[in-house]
């Protein structure tokens, strides 16, 4: 097995985000409980915890590509098993070695994080593998992305804060907080994750998956879609500007308004020119949801981590 294919396979700018959201959450956790910053023992299951995520992405993305192999020989055939640049045996192994990895991983951080990363380890197979394929159904598709990606991320983070400070939380203990934001991130993935089927239509139709676009067309599924990208940060922001959120009160208002903003122009972007998304080239909404992605994860790091007193009033 050659190195490359196993690297084109892994994905790796699909890694980012999910290591962010890990350090993320889990700097927001410390800072919650007053432990930030973090003594190096916080630190390492920081660091273990963000590698799991990129892990357990990484067994994700394989898994996809076996699962969607005749698919992509239409929409993305430049991919390592439809260039017949791996087998699909030798994807398995790397993917089967991920999940793995993860699930150890997870475990090395105590019971709670084990069983969120095995419900979504399962929910990121469901959604590609048989007898499941959750996406061949538009709306099955779409939570079984949002759960694990948008929701389950934020809480496991959290809790990878929390071990870092002391004993491992169990669920009841993680707070309100935490429980909103995973919420908020959930329902953006929920809009967010139908993007990217609007230039896979050809390939979708032909695999038996029916995408949203595919089942409501062009221009209502993006409209539908688009209120998911900006609203649930201005919900955000609200709640913290009536006192429902903790945190600095300056860097959770503002931020969540700031990440409002460019979801509306991402909004803006997708129903403008709805037939521009079957584009086979990068939308350029495409890279303003990953970099909106990122921004709420950084905005809710520093919600938690900078002082409560600062800028207040």
């Amino acid at each position: 097995m050659k190195l490359n294919p196993v690297v084109a396979l892994s994905r790796p700018f699909t890694l980012l985000a999910p290591a962010l959201g890990m350090v993320a959450f889990g700097c927001a956790s410390l800072g919650w409980r007053g432990a930030f910053p973090p003594d190096g023992a916080a630190l390492l299951r920081l660091a273990l915890g963000a590698l799991m995520a990129a892990v357990l992405n990484v067994a994700s993305n394989a898994v996809n590509q076996i699962c969607d192999l005749e698919v992509d020989r239409i929409n993305k055939p430049t991919r390592p098993l439809p260039a017949g640049e791996m087998t699909v045996g030798e994807a398995w192994v790397v993917t089967v070695a991920a999940y793995v990895g993860a699930l150890a991983l997870a475990a090395a951080l105590g019971m709670t994080m084990l069983l969120i990363v095995a419900v979504t380890a399962f929910l990121t197979y469901a959604y590609s593998a048989p007898p499941f394929r959750t996406k061949r159904h538009w709306f099955l598709a779409n939570f079984t992305i949002a759960i694990p990606r948008g929701f389950l991320l934020p809480i496991a983070g959290w809790v990878a804060g929390w071990v870092g400070g002391g004993a491992a939380p169990t669920l009841a203990d993680i707070p309100r907080d935490a429980w909103i934001l995973a919420g908020a991130s959930g329902l953006f993935i929920l809009g967010a994750a139908s993007t990217k089927d609007f230039a896979d239509m050809a390939g979708d139709k032909a695999g038996g998956c029916i995408t949203l676009p595919l089942r409501f067309g062009v221009t209502p599924a993006a409209r539908s879609v688009a209120p998911f990208l900006f609203a649930p940060w201005a919900v955000v922001a609200a709640l913290r500007w009536g006192g429902v959120l903790g945190g600095n009160a300056f860097v959770l208002v503002w931020g969540p308004v700031v990440c409002a903003m460019i979801g509306l122009r991402t909004a803006w972007l997708l129903v403008r020119d709805p037939a521009s998304l079957t584009s086979a080239s990068t939308h350029p909404s495409w890279v303003l949801m990953y970099l909106l992605m990122l921004l709420t994860q950084v905005v809710t790091a520093l919600a938690y981590t900078v002082p409560v007193h600062w800028m207040a009033g």
